[in-house]
């Protein structure tokens, strides 16, 4: 059990980290400024299938606009 909670230790630092680093950039940690996500149709040929407006930022980019609803969830 200490190897599961050492890794959740680990998982948890981590998003902590991302979020205080694109903080101090101003950027959505979800999107990471970019203000969309997308996803991948093959993991053999990458194509993209479908791009979506972030739904951390709306579509913004910006860390003000930033819910944290999705990694939030991870830090409880």
């Amino acid at each position: 059990m200490n190897f599961l909670k050492s890794l959740s230790e680990w998982k948890q630092t981590r998003v902590e980290k991302v979020i205080a680093d694109m903080e101090s950039l101003g950027k959505c940690p979800d999107c990471r400024g970019r203000g969309f996500t997308s996803t991948l149709s093959s993991v053999y040929i990458p194509t993209y299938d479908a791009v979506f407006d972030c739904p951390g930022c709306n579509g913004s980019g910006q860390f003000t606009d930033w819910n944290g609803n999705e990694l939030g969830d991870l830090l409880k």
